[in-house]
């Protein structure tokens, strides 16, 4: 038995959730569990902060009292807190797996999104973008030296970009992790927004930009699904003078996201190799693959 699985008998002992039949679905922030029911069980790394998953936990309530089409967390007591890894139960979307929403219905929520004020009680923190940036940075033990002093030197180049950004829309409630990837449909086809746990005080252009980065960075929307979005949503971020920080920035921490696997897995590395090797050299992101 391995530690998550460990960690889950006992988290769901205790929240009394049946924990016969779970299933490993994916290991990356967390690992994640289905459950009978049907749940999804999250499962934090360890040392994780136990107030920002209760935090998370209370943006679901919030967003389940105004109806807005978010994964809803089922009504037990948490997390659970086991070993220092906190566990989250959290109904399924559906019954036969993932299946990610349109570029369309992406846009859809979060034009519901950005139209919601948050009650002062949640206490949504202000984004910081760079936030987990430079432990990411430092802990590595997959990186070189020399990739350890260039990122550092960018993330510093990163963080001043994005300070002189000047946002056009008007800032609010925002997702934070806002991609094809986080929206999934449900049984009867309607969009669902998951994984709440970066859910800020921002500018709304933090929102729209992943989108836009991966039609125009990446090549994973067409044309057409980025048009699609952009008149679903009202605003074209790509017009924006600040895009091109953006887009950097963005950039720039997903390759922070990926070395934190690149220890892990040939794959993971071969990626964060690319990844930083297009980042001093300015080459095409086209060969970047989702991870």
């Amino acid at each position: 038995m391995n530690d998550s699985q460990d960690v889950l008998e006992q988290a769901c002992a205790i929240a009394g959730v049946d924990v016969t039949g779970a299933r490993l679905l994916r290991v990356g922030s967390n690992a994640v569990y289905r459950l009978k029911a049907p749940i999804i069980a999250r499962i934090s790394r360890p040392g994780a902060d136990a107030s920002q998953v209760r935090r998370t936990v209370a943006v679901a309530r919030w967003l389940q009292s105004v109806d807005y089409p978010a994964v809803r967390a089922v009504a037990v007591d948490q997390p659970v807190v086991i070993d220092q890894r906190a566990v989250t139960f959290w109904e399924a979307v559906s019954d036969d797996g993932d299946q990610y929403a349109s570029v369309a219905q992406v846009a859809e929520v979060l034009v519901k999104l950005h139209q919601l004020t948050a009650p002062d009680d949640l206490h949504l923190p202000e984004l910081s973008p760079f936030a987990s940036a430079p432990q990411r940075i430092q802990v590595s033990t997959w990186l070189n030296p020399q990739d350890r002093a260039f990122l550092t030197t960018m993330l510093a180049q990163m963080q001043e970009a994005y300070a002189g950004l000047e946002f056009t829309l008007p800032p609010g409630v925002i997702h934070g992790d806002a991609s094809i990837g986080n929206v999934l449909r449900d049984d009867d086809g309607h969009p669902v927004v998951i994984d709440l746990d970066g859910f800020a005080t921002g500018p709304r252009e933090w929102d729209l930009a992943m989108t836009a980065i991966y039609y125009d960075s990446f090549g994973w929307h067409t044309r057409e699904e980025y048009q699609d979005f952009v008149r679903v949503y009202g605003y074209d971020i790509m017009t924006w003078p600040g895009y091109p920080a953006m887009r950097a920035v963005r950039e720039f921490l997903m390759v922070t996201w990926v070395i934190q696997k690149a220890a892990e897995s040939e794959q993971a590395a071969a990626e964060a190799t690319k990844r930083i090797a297009a980042l001093r050299t300015g080459a095409s992101r086209k060969d970047w693959q989702p991870y």
